[in-house]
C-alpha cells in the first residue's frame, strides 16, 4: 500500500492516501468489496475471513485516514464506523465500566446528554463542564476518560488541547477528541497527545452529504483492541460501498477545506459589525475569544460560522431568503447550508441562533447571498 510520508503535503497526503501498491491493468483505487464471507480452506488465517470483522475496502479507507491523522507515525490504528455516534459510543463504551467516571463537554454535540443518559444508566459517573477556558481541567479527579470537543459544535468554542492531555494522563485518564468540524487537516489530536481521535466522516472529510461514516483513530494497545472488539461485538461496521465513496471523497479534501475555510473567513469578516447579527463566532477571526488557543493547535480554522439573529422569526425569514444556502442540519458539504439550531432542541443556544456552515461556491455570491437574506428578512 502507499506509503506518504510526513513532510508531504496536504493536497499530496489527500490524493495518495490509502491507495494500493500499483498493479497493471488494475484500477489505481479497487471498487467497493461486497462479501460476507470469503474463501476460507482449512485453518482460520489471513486477514479477511467474515465481513463483520474486515473488508478489504475498509482497510484501504482506514489507512487512509490514519495517513491523515497521524501522517508518517508508526503504530496508530485507525477503524472506520457506520457513522460519527457509532465511533463516539465505541470509545465511551469500550473504554468505561460501572463505577467509572468520564468527562464530557456540556456544551458538545447535541446528542451528548442522550449518551450521558445511557452511561448514567450503566452505572457511569458523568461529569461536564464547558469547553471554553479549559473548564473541564475541574472535574478531571479521578476520571477515567476525558471526551474533548473542539471546536465545540454549534457555539465554536476552542480548548487547550494540549494543557488538558497532560493534566488529564498526570491523573491516569484516557482523553478522546472529537476532532469532525477540524478535521486532520484543521488538526491532529495524536499529535497534541491524544489517546484518540474520533470524528464523524459524514461532514467534510467526505464533504459531499451522501455518505454516513464516523473513524476513530488511536495508537496500537489495549484501548484500541477495545474498540475494536466493541465494533465485533455489536456489528456496528461500515458497508463497502459508503467506504469506497468516503475514500474517492479525500482525494478532494485539502482542496474542499482550504476553500471552504477562506470562504467561512469572508463571510464572517462581512457578518462583523452588522446591527442585527450578535455572538458572531469564527476561530480565525483574530478578536474571536478561542483565536489565539485555536491558532497554536489549529491549521486551518474550518467551515463553520455561527451568528444569532435577533428573534426565532427574523432567524427563519433569514433562511427562507437565502437562494445558494441550503435549510439542512450537518455542515461541511460542498453546498452551504444553514439552520436555526434552536429547532432541535439539544443545544443551549438563542432562539435566533444560526449556525452557517459554508461551502464551496463562490465567495462573492455566498456573500452577497447572505447581506441580501438579512436585508430581505429585516422587520
Amino acid at each position: 500500500m502507499s506509503d506518504t510520508t510526513e513532510n508531504t503535503g496536504d493536497g499530496t497526503r489527500a490524493v495518495r492516501a490509502g491507495l494500493p501498491e500499483p498493479v497493471r491493468n488494475e484500477p489505481t483505487l479497487p471498487g467497493p468489496v461486497f462479501a460476507a464471507h470469503f474463501h476460507l480452506p482449512g485453518e482460520v488465517g489471513g486477514p479477511y475471513t467474515y465481513g463483520r470483522d474486515e473488508n478489504p475496502t475498509w482497510t484501504l479507507l482506514e489507512q487512509a485516514i490514519g495517513e491523515l491523522e497521524a501522517p508518517g507515525e508508526d503504530g496508530v490504528q485507525t477503524l472506520v464506523f457506520p457513522s460519527g455516534m457509532a465511533a463516539i459510543s465505541a470509545v465511551l463504551f469500550s473504554q468505561l465500566r460501572a463505577g467509572d467516571t468520564v468527562v464530557l463537554p456540556s456544551d458538545g454535540y447535541q446528542v451528548l446528554p442522550l449518551v450521558r443518559a445511557q452511561l448514567e444508566a450503566y452505572g457511569i459517573e458523568v461529569r461536564t463542564a464547558p469547553t471554553g477556558g479549559d473548564a473541564q481541567l475541574e472535574v478531571l479527579d479521578g476520571a477515567k476518560l476525558l471526551w474533548i470537543e473542539t471546536p465545540s459544535n454549534p457555539g465554536l468554542d476552542v480548548c487547550d488541547i494540549r494543557r488538558l492531555v497532560e493534566a488529564a494522563h498526570a491523573r491516569g485518564a484516557l482523553v478522546a477528541v472529537d476532532n469532525t468540524l477540524a478535521t486532520p487537516l484543521g488538526q491532529r489530536p495524536l499529535e497534541l497527545g491524544a489517546d484518540f481521535s474520533v470524528a464523524s466522516g459524514t461532514k467534510q472529510l467526505t464533504g459531499h452529504g451522501d455518505v454516513l461514516l464516523g473513524y476513530v483513530v488511536g495508537r496500537d494497545g489495549e484501548a484500541m483492541t477495545a474498540v475494536r472488539r466493541w465494533r465485533k461485538i455489536v456489528g456496528a461496521i461500515a458497508g463497502p460501498m459508503e467506504a469506497w465513496l468516503a475514500h474517492r471523497s479525500i482525494a478532494t479534501l485539502q482542496l474542499r477545506v482550504d476553500r471552504q475555510n477562506a470562504t467561512a473567513l469572508v463571510l464572517a469578516e462581512a457578518l462583523r459589525g452588522r446591527p442585527e447579527v450578535t455572538g458572531l463566532r469564527y476561530p480565525g477571526l483574530p478578536e474571536d475569544p478561542s483565536y489565539k488557543v485555536a491558532s497554536q493547535q489549529m491549521r486551518r480554522y474550518g467551515c463553520v460560522v455561527s451568528f444569532a439573529l435577533p428573534t426565532r422569526a427574523r432567524a427563519d425569514r433569514f433562511l427562507d431568503a437565502l437562494r445558494l444556502v441550503d435549510d439542512a442540519t450537518s455542515f461541511g458539504g460542498v453546498r452551504s447550508t444553514a439552520e436555526r439550531r434552536g429547532r432541535w432542541g439539544g443545544d443551549a443556544v438563542p432562539d435566533g441562533f444560526i449556525r452557517f456552515s459554508v461551502g464551496a461556491e463562490d465567495p462573492e455570491d455566498l456573500v452577497a447571498d447572505v447581506l441580501r437574506a438579512l436585508a430581505e428578512s429585516a422587520d
